[in-house]
């Protein structure tokens, strides 16, 4: 059987917070809400894969010269030191 619960009280940091992660993951406030609940009672184990978005307003902003110079500065990992191997 799956009750209906009301919560009241929801401070309106903690909405906008509930509502981003919703937008971020795709899915609705009122899945978000029960999985962390599931999660916080230990009836649900956390995913361990974690999705960052800090760098993204970086993406796609590097011109064609600055992406050559990066490609010539990071070749080096590239080469296998065959005596290690």
């Amino acid at each position: 059987m799956m009750r209906t619960m009301t919560l009241r009280g929801i401070d309106e940091k903690t909405a906008e917070a509930l509502k981003e992660k919703a937008r971020s993951e795709g899915a609705s406030v009122n899945a978000v809400t029960l999985r962390l609940l599931r999660e916080s009672l230990g009836l649900e184990k956390r995913k361990r894969s974690v999705r960052y978005s800090d760098l993204d307003h970086l993406a796609g902003t590097w011109s064609a010269e600055e992406e050559a110079e990066f490609e010539r500065n990071t070749s080096a990992f590239e080469k296998v030191d065959e005596e290690l191997w």
